[in-house]
């Protein structure tokens, strides 16, 4: 593991009127690791990521990037420095084809002038195997092609944090499987990854670390196997079933 840390975020805290969603979290991950994080729902892990990505700002706390205090930063700045997310429900640009929603993404989101977002379009519809449906009209994909789409153009936006919201949800094993394969290649690019997800089983093919969470705190944070028999977290997330 990386001994650099990549982002850090200390003491968040997010308020939406009288609900504390998140409650004085802290949280960090190094260059080039895996981090999944699970917990029940309402946990506070989604506004995990959008404090983590710029969505809103926080109530609390601060969020440094390589060291920077980006905490006042907006979503679009947090892009360009390399910060991208992906959503439980895909996205796509209606009426653009999967090229066009790569080559936007590639422009508007990471930046990039015309020939060099032409080349990471290209590049990131090859590693994650969207050539096939490059022409195809966004909207008429299935659920898989649309997973896969969220990644293709937050590849090409050149990231270094890929923060992954559920993007295993809805599909079966099978299509599950052919997703990790692309999570792990894009792993394999020095991509940091930090990645919600309710299906346990997919989640340790590709993260070395597990953070788990609970009313909007980190109630456990370590490896995989540790995390999964800790007591605590048997008890708040498994529902006290032990693995």
């Amino acid at each position: 593991m990386a001994e650099q840390i990549l982002l850090a975020a200390r003491g968040i805290v997010k308020r939406f009127g009288a609900i504390t969603v998140l409650d004085g979290v802290d949280f960090s991950v190094h260059a080039g690791e895996a981090v999944g994080i699970v917990g029940p729902n309402g946990a506070g892990k989604t506004t995990l990521l959008g404090a983590l990505s710029g969505a809103f700002g926080l109530s609390a706390g601060t969020v440094d990037l390589s060291g920077e205090d980006i905490t006042r930063f907006d979503a679009a700045q947090r892009c360009r420095m390399g910060i991208v997310r992906s959503h439980q429900v895909p996205r796509p640009f209606g009426g653009m084809t999967v090229f066009e929603n790569v080559l936007t993404a590639a422009t508007q989101g990471g930046g990039f002038r015309r020939k060099e977002a032409h080349e990471r379009s290209l590049d990131a519809i090859d590693v994650c195997g969207m050539a096939h449906v490059a022409n195809r009209k966004a909207e008429t994909l299935g659920l898989l092609d649309r997973k896969r789409l969220e990644l293709t153009r937050a590849l090409a936006t050149n990231p270094r944090l890929l923060l992954l919201d559920e993007i295993g949800g809805g599909l079966t094993d099978g299509e599950a499987t052919e997703l990790v394969g692309t999570i792990r290649t894009l792993k394999q690019r020095d991509i940091t990854i930090v990645w919600i997800e309710h299906i346990v089983h997919v989640l340790v093919q590709i993260v070395e670390r597990l953070v788990c969470m609970d009313a909007g705190r980190v109630i456990a944070d370590g490896s995989p196997k540790a995390v999964l028999s800790d007591a605590t977290v048997v008890s708040a997330y498994l529902g006290g079933y032990r693995t």
